[in-house]
């Protein structure tokens, strides 16, 4: 770690699996480094070590704050940061002072809730915020794709509501632990299976299990190659999806929250729908998100 920099304040992204920080000096990054450490796999009094071991150098000879989000401010994480509930804007002033021994100044960013129907945002909430620092009176809905995929309605600088679809989690659960997981042992990729899986989700979404069940016959019977099940099985989820979030998209202006395969496959469902979303680099969000609260921030009194 480069010792000689001289940040003003730490950004951390801290979700479940991974621990990310930023060395930053206003908005400009300085250094990164990141780890395993993620929320999942520590006990409450691990948390600072942890963060420590990460920024240590950083901040050996004085006191800097440290403003976090993502799931370091969930019920098992470092300090629970009290959700605030929707329409409100994406970030308060207020920020959640975490527990420290080593004389560190932490405080994490509250995530979103919605009453009816029942969701849930954490970490999600600082993208938006960065979104919308980056992008000004901007109104619409923005994708963030993701194991659990959310659907934001933005007007006015608020988040006015929210709907999150475990598209990614049932992928990962359909190709890894059921049967299809024996027709999809070779790795690759068919855009056509895809754009057709998903029209044919979007037309007929309570067919969804039926058709879901015959990826597995057509390899069995007709030898359907791996590339061509896989995307015919992300396809259906997320013309699945797309079907029950439409009074989400559409009419709407959209922005997907990503650059990489999975935002680029949202891209494509989209584009037969007439919607042509942007997409948006999700470090750049997340900075932009945890420098906006570090710069409007107070911790509570």
């Amino acid at each position: 770690m480069n010792t000689q920099i001289a940040p003003d304040w730490i950004a951390v992204d801290w979700g479940t699996t991974n621990l990310r920080a930023f060395a930053m000096q206003g908005a400009t990054v300085l250094a990164r480094a990141q780890s395993e450490d993620g929320m999942g796999k520590l006990a409450v009094n691990q948390f600072e070590p942890a963060l420590l071991a990460l920024i240590g150098d950083w901040v050996a000879r004085r006191q800097l704050p440290v403003i976090a989000c993502g799931m370091v401010g969930s019920r098992q994480g470092w300090v629970e940061a009290p959700y605030r509930s929707v329409p409100c804007t994406p970030l308060a002033e207020e920020l959640t002072p975490a527990p420290t021994s080593k004389g560190l100044d932490v405080r994490v960013v509250s995530g979103l809730s919605q009453a009816a129907p029942a969701d849930v945002m954490r970490g999600e909430e600082t993208q938006v915020a960065g979104f919308l620092q980056l992008n000004p009176r901007w109104d619409g809905v923005l994708c963030l794709p993701g194991t659990h995929t959310k659907w934001v309605h933005l007007s006015a600088g608020e988040v006015v509501s929210f709907q999150t679809f475990m598209t990614g989690e049932l992928f990962a659960l359909l190709s890894g632990s059921s049967v299809l997981r024996h027709s999809l042992e070779a790795e690759g990729w068919d855009d056509s299976a895809f754009e057709a899986a998903v029209g044919d989700a979007m037309s007929k979404p309570e067919r969804l299990a039926a058709r879901l069940f015959s990826l597995r016959a057509g390899h069995l019977l007709h030898g359907t190659q791996a590339p061509i099940t896989r995307a015919a099985l992300s396809g259906l989820l997320i013309g699945s999806e797309l079907a029950a979030s439409k009074p989400y998209w559409l009419g709407q202006n959209v922005a997907i929250l990503g650059t990489g395969t999975q935002a680029n496959a949202y891209r494509a469902a989209l584009r037969p729908q007439g919607i042509s979303a942007m997409l948006v680099d999700t470090e750049r969000a997340t900075l932009a998100g945890l420098t906006a609260a570090h710069r409007h921030s107070k911790a509570p009194s």
